[in-house]
C-alpha cells in the first residue's frame, strides 16, 4: 500500500514547478472564495440544497461552483452571501 502523505507535502512539491506555481497564483482569488463558502456552510451545518433553497440558486450549480468548475457572476456570489447571513465585500490588494 502506498504511504499517505500530507497536503502540505503534496502542494510544496506541485508549487516547486514554475509553471504549476504561476497557474496557481492565478486561480488563487477563485479557491479563495470556493473555499470561504464551504467553510462558512459547513459552520452553519447547511447542505448545498439547503444554500440552494435559501438563495433560489439550482444546487447544482452550487455544486459545480464549490468544485471549481463555474465561473460565478457578483450576482450569484452576492446571492450566496446573503442566503449564508453574509455580505460579499471584494478587495484588491498589491501583486506580490
Amino acid at each position: 500500500m502506498a504511504e499517505l502523505r500530507k497536503w502540505s507535502q503534496v502542494r510544496s512539491e506541485l508549487l516547486s514547478d514554475p509553471e504549476t506555481e504561476k497557474e496557481f497564483e492565478e486561480l488563487r482569488p477563485q479557491y479563495e472564495v470556493i473555499s470561504q463558502i464551504i467553510k462558512v456552510r459547513d459552520e452553519q451545518g447547511i447542505t448545498q440544497q439547503e444554500l440552494a433553497e435559501r438563495t433560489g440558486i439550482r444546487q447544482s450549480n452550487i455544486s459545480r461552483f464549490e468544485g471549481g468548475n463555474y465561473n460565478p457572476s457578483l450576482e450569484f456570489l452576492t446571492r450566496i452571501a446573503k442566503g449564508l447571513g453574509m455580505e460579499l465585500h471584494i478587495e484588491l490588494r498589491p501583486v506580490r
